[in-house]
């Protein structure tokens, strides 16, 4: 670890002064140790069950070893990595109180615009701490609750939170969710109470900005019985020539006869390790929908888990990859059927060009008290280049007698002749590549809201012609 070592009552300080002004910004040191987990905790004044779960995830990260499957990890370096980064800015509901260099980085994302035309409500975060946070009065008036992780550990819905934080995703199961245990700042906290409809979506974005360190947010969303919720996630970085990491975790409960469709643009720069965790539960008759478009980062491993324990529960994922030189996604889905008459479709599309490498991992378990069970399972590659490649690895684990199971995948080339027609018909061979991966991605961006869909194909268009 380099750097002058100081001691915990040397850096550490609360996040707001007496007068209530924001501390000015503070970063811990890179690396990984007791003293800094410890830092953090006071950072964010933390109550005592949760400092003893961070120390506690750092002994199991130490313990543990890096995951076996996908790409390699060994350019990431956790002893040149800042876990904690402090902006300069306190959180505010009201977006004019935002400080002008932070602002203006969200203006240019949209976001202010967005959560005017048509959001219930926006979470906004700056490096580790979100910056603004508001929910529509008539929203809140239904009883939602939308707020910042850090606010609802220590207020009304603390023991909510302590009782749902990192179960489903337990810092055992691997090294990043240990790490993410260990050092989570951070994110969004939902609860929509039983048989309330959520009219229009919430949307949180979390902008990375700072030069090798890691991000970790945390969110947790819980719907009441038959409530239905939209939840918009975006998240973005700039590019340095240093590696940063994203190890984020989302938990997602969906109780009986509730709806919730998760959709997410992830569009990081590529020196991102990408190590994210997504996970939800579907009790009877739930529904949980996944609509997820993965660009940018160095390596990404996402694999979201529906785990369906109702009967007649169902997930639905929707996803889409792009993977350009230098770039390694392993990406995909995986559902566990518990419950009978439960149904999962997954449908997830990947584009490599210039040698990126992507990915796809299709792992479904159907128990023996699923019967009836019904799957679908359909994966679609495309190669823009022979030095690309694209594998899929379908794992199916049947255990039903009785249980309705189809996958399906297909790996090509882009057509030679396509590109062809299009040029004769006066376009170059860039846009008429771009015309073609468009019309590969649409069913994907068909299913975001208009202005991700915008931004999806945008990013695609960026990718194949670079302007």
């Amino acid at each position: 670890m380099s750097g002058e070592k100081k001691s915990v009552s040397e850096i550490s300080r609360s996040v707001y002064d007496r007068k209530g002004k924001a501390a000015p910004k503070f970063k811990v040191q890179s690396g990984l140790t007791p003293e800094i987990i410890r830092t953090i905790s006071d950072e964010k004044n933390d109550p005592d069950w949760m400092r003893e779960f961070r120390l506690r995830s750092l002994e199991i990260y130490e313990e543990t070893e890096l995951p076996a499957w996908g790409y390699p990890l060994d350019a990431l370096n956790m002893d040149d990595i800042v876990t904690y980064v402090r902006p300069d800015a306190r959180q505010s509901h009201d977006w004019e109180s935002v400080p002008d260099e932070i602002k203006s980085t969200f203006e240019a994302l949209g976001i202010p615009e967005a959560e005017r035309t048509g959001l219930a409500g926006v979470g906004a975060q700056y490096d580790s701490e979100v910056v603004y946070h508001s929910i529509k009065k008539e929203v809140a008036e239904l009883g939602v609750v939308y707020t910042d992780m850090d606010s609802a550990l220590r207020g009304e819905y603390a023991g909510m939170v302590r009782e749902h934080f990192m179960k489903l995703l337990p810092a055992s199961e691997h090294k990043f969710l240990a790490l993410h245990g260990a050092v989570w700042s951070g994110g969004s906290f939902v609860y929509v109470p039983d048989g309330v409809e959520v009219p229009i979506p919430l949307q949180s974005y979390f902008r990375f900005n700072a030069a090798g360190a890691g991000q970790f947010e945390h969110t947790l969303i819980i719907l009441g019985k038959g409530a239905s919720l939209h939840f918009i996630e975006g998240c973005s970085a700039p590019k340095y020539n240093v590696a940063n990491l994203h190890a984020g975790c989302v938990e997602l409960y969906v109780a009986e006869g509730a709806r919730l469709r998760y959709s997410t643009i992830e569009n990081w720069s590529k020196n991102m390790y990408n190590l994210n965790s997504k996970r939800a539960t579907v009790e009877k008759g739930g529904a949980i929908e996944w609509v997820s478009g993965s660009f940018g980062s160095h390596t990404s491993f996402l694999y979201p888990m529906s785990i369906l324990r109702g009967e007649h529960a169902r997930c639905e994922y929707t996803g889409i990859t792009f993977a350009g030189a230098g770039q390694e996604l392993d990406t995909g889905a995986q559902v566990l059927h518990l419950a009978p008459n439960t149904t999962s479709h997954i449908s997830a599309k990947s584009i490599s060009k210039n040698g990126g490498k992507s990915t796809f991992r299709g792992g479904v378990t159907v128990s023996e008290n699923a019967s009836g069970s019904k799957i679908s399972v359909a994966c679609d590659s495309l190669m823009l280049d022979s030095r690309s490649r694209s594998d899929t690895v379908p794992v199916m684990d049947i255990r039903a007698a009785n249980a309705d199971v189809g996958y399906e995948a297909k790996i090509g080339r882009i057509s030679e002749q396509a590109i062809y027609y299009l040029m004769s018909r006066g376009l170059s061979e860039n846009d008429a590549k771009a015309m073609i991966v468009g019309g590969f991605a649409e069913p994907i961006s068909k299913e975001l809201p208009l202005e991700y869909a915008v931004e999806m194909n945008r990013l695609i268009n960026l990718e194949i012609t670079g302007n």
